[in-house]
């Protein structure tokens, strides 16, 4: 019995914005990449661009082997409980989609679903990245023509080249100490945060920060600014590092907002698609958090960089740096103008060395 394994994903600059998709196939008992699939989709948003590479890996595996047991790994949650039937599907052109994929996987002779980290999708990432950038791929191992032992010339080893973000919390404003909903308004630090600000300044200070890139939303660009005055570097500014927004929320405790939008409040909290009531969901957060993370390491590689930014993007960056779920959002706390770092390699690896640190701030 063949098996095959489909490793799929998709992304789009902008959400919507140009999108592509990238799609393999590879032999399940060997690993060995059997094909590849990397196209743009034109302007899309990240699910739509994930669903086609969906389709094109199923379509992939479809022309290897109609009488193929495949097993589909997708880091988007979405695609892969919506393809399970546990999620419906409302989104006109997803649906589309989905209907394609399963008409197709119905020729395969089976088709199951697996959901994994990020970190572990990264070849189907890159394809698709390669799709945005305009180099599409289409590259069958079949086709290609077989070489001997004596024809292959051995690789120069590949540099190891690795990034250090370092993620700092902007300081305190007058919404932090209630814990009210803080996302896209513009409010300045307190006098506590600025303080913090100037005790984080002294800490990053010691840690060889050569780029410092912030939300530009005005707690983060204050505190980025004093960082910056300390380590006399510019601060660059980044719109996919701003806080989610919270829409109706916005102000508002904990409290508050389940007394005034109870139904709402809970379908936010318990699922990661949902946007808050006139807001953003952290789907949607996840999706522009991840292409300015691109962007950095892109840039500014091999490099320590200091991203100053919100609690909502940091934990994003956290989940990444472990390959786990974004569903890890509910689960770390991070207090205001707190420390966090991650390094990331070129080869793939990540490394989470340091998790909500206030040292400096006692």
């Amino acid at each position: 019995m063949t098996r095959f394994v489909v490793e799929a994903d998709g992304g789009s600059r902008g959400n919507p914005g140009p999108a592509g998709y990238g799609a393999l196939v590879r032999d399940a008992e060997t690993g060995r990449v059997l094909a590849e699939r990397a196209a743009s989709v034109g302007r899309a948003t990240n699910n739509v661009a994930e669903y086609g590479g969906l389709v094109a890996g199923l379509q992939a595996a479809l022309d290897l082997d109609a009488s193929a047991d495949v097993e589909v790994r997708m880091d988007s949650k979405l695609v892969v409980e919506q393809m399970s039937g546990r999620w419906q599907i409302k989104h006109p052109d997803m649906r589309q989609l989905a209907q394609q994929a399963r008409a197709i996987a119905g020729r395969l002779g089976s088709v199951r679903y697996t959901w994994v980290p990020r970190a572990q999708n990264g070849a189907a990432d890159a394809l698709a990245n390669s799709a945005m950038d305009g180099k599409p791929v289409h590259r069958d191992a079949a086709a290609e023509p077989s070489v001997t032992e004596s024809d292959v010339q051995p690789e120069e080893p590949r540099t190891v080249v690795t990034t250090v973000t370092h993620l700092l919390r902007h300081g305190q404003t007058e919404h932090t100490p209630e814990r009210r909903y803080s996302g896209r308004n513009d409010l300045p630090l307190s006098r506590t945060g600025r303080a913090e600000a100037e005790a984080a300044a002294a800490r990053v200070a010691e840690l060889g920060i050569e780029v410092i890139v912030a939300s530009p939303l005005r707690r983060t660009r204050e505190t980025a600014e004093i960082v910056g005055r300390v380590l006399g570097l510019p601060v660059e500014l980044d719109d996919d590092l701003v806080e989610l927004d919270f829409g109706d929320l916005e102000g508002l405790t904990g409290a508050e907002a389940l007394e005034k939008h109870p139904l709402a409040v809970r379908r936010f909290m318990s699922d990661l698609t949902v946007a808050a009531p006139g807001g953003e969901s952290i789907a949607d957060v996840s999706a522009r958090v991840a292409r300015a993370r691109r962007r950095v390491l892109d840039r500014c590689a091999g490099r320590s960089v200091l991203l100053v930014s919100h609690v909502t993007p940091i934990k994003l960056m956290l989940a990444a740096g472990l390959g786990a779920g974004d569903d890890v959002v509910h689960r770390v706390y991070l207090q205001a103008a707190s420390l966090c770092t991650v390094a990331w390699s070129s080869d793939g690896r990540t490394s989470v060395r340091l998790v909500n640190d206030t040292a400096h701030l006692r």
